[in-house]
């Protein structure tokens, strides 16, 4: 077949660019994952599902929420995700990737501009690709740049909505937005500020809220909850209209499957779990303090020490793979990303500070990829 001769050829040439993707097992210590309090295997979760079990809580939903899918688990976290994040609304979906399809896709109207920061998620791109709204980048985390980009589009006759897509802490990059000025950007053209807060929930703000929380401008926010909340799907939270506009017209909300009952069972014992224990946040905060300070003893630049995702920046995507394998061979599971996901000549190791591994774990990672560099060098 023509097809699958096509596809051999282009998984050979992704071998010789070392961009061949495979499945590989966990091994060693984990700082590969976003499971950065540790509560994918939590007693407090497996309490929770415990008790999910126990009171009848099925474990798959049947159908779409708008079918026979729709149970009182969905319903009863979207009420705490609300009160939790401090929203007038919240919806449930299956993950953070169908999250973003659906706002994108569905909320912004024909004559609207989407105005993206340049590294924004793969799925904001693939939700913008499905939806009718104008597209436009500004530069990273540059808000006079987002100001420019504004006042061209209205220099040539752009009137609707104005919608800032942005991450509040960036997953490749792991440094922060500064929500602060894109919200007084918001205010100051009447725009929605869109927060995808993936990375910040259950390790930034008031007790894992994000870093969104509190900003002034009129917002909406994604908080996935496979990463800090140790268990899957994803939460936007918002106006009212927003949500039950969601509900209506989002294609991804509308035919899907819901998530199942159970894993929304799980998922509000998380958001119970953070509200009521800040040891959890606090434990996770001085982790990364812990790291950055091992990140700076392994030459590690200052600007790259944000979050707990530290970038390692070594450009060649040959080299960075053999820097993850040679970590990995000691007991380190860091993975190499390299392009499309990052751009071209920045492949890189990225450093997941998870709940997973204890200080004396992050010390000796640090020391390894110092030995590593000098031997490299």
């Amino acid at each position: 077949m023509k097809a699958k001769g096509r596809m051999q050829s282009m998984l050979e040439v992704l071998d010789t660019r070392h961009r061949r993707r495979v499945l590989a097992p966990r091994r060693g210590l984990d700082f590969a994952s976003n499971d950065y309090l540790g509560l994918s295997h939590s007693p407090t979760l497996q309490r929770a599902a415990h008790e999910a079990l126990a009171r009848g809580v099925p474990l798959g939903s049947g159908g779409a929420r708008l079918l026979r899918g729709n149970h009182p688990e969905h319903e009863a976290l979207e009420r705490e995700a609300a009160a939790f994040f401090e929203a007038e609304a919240a919806l449930f979906m299956g993950g953070g990737f169908q999250a973003n399809q659906a706002i994108f896709s569905t909320l912004p109207a024909a004559e609207d501009l989407i105005l993206y920061d340049a590294l924004v998620h793969a799925s904001a791109h693939e939700g913008m690709r499905l939806g009718r709204a104008q597209t436009r980048a500004f530069s990273h985390n540059d808000a006079q740049d987002a100001q420019l980009v504004i006042d061209t589009w209205r220099a040539k006759g752009g009137t609707g909505q104005i919608w800032i897509a942005v991450e509040s802490v960036y997953s490749m990059e792991g440094d922060l937005a500064p929500l602060d000025t894109l919200s007084a950007l918001a205010l100051e053209n009447d725009a929605v500020l869109i927060v995808d807060e993936a990375h910040a929930t259950g390790v930034f703000g008031p007790s894992g809220k994000g870093l969104a929380h509190g900003v002034q401008a009129e917002a909406l926010t994604l908080h996935t909850c496979g990463k800090g909340l140790g268990v899957s799907g994803g939460l936007i939270c918002g106006p009212q209209v927003m949500i039950d506009t969601l509900i209506n017209r989002a294609r991804p909300f509308i035919f899907a499957t819901a998530p199942a009952p159970f894993t929304a069972a799980l998922v509000r014992a998380a958001l119970s779990h953070l509200a009521s224990e800040d040891s959890l946040i606090e434990a996770a905060r001085a982790r990364i303090q812990h790291a950055h300070a091992g990140a700076r003893h392994a030459g590690i630049p200052q600007h790259a020490l944000n979050s707990q995702i530290i970038p390692v920046v070594l450009d060649d995507e040959a080299r960075t793979m053999t820097a993850a394998a040679a970590l990995q061979a000691q007991g380190f599971d860091v993975r190499g990303i390299r392009p499309p996901t990052v751009p071209r000549d920045t492949s890189r190791l990225r450093v997941s500070i998870t709940g997973n591994v204890d200080n004396a774990d992050v010390t000796a990672l640090f020391e390894a990829l110092a030995h590593y560099r000098k031997e490299a060098a």
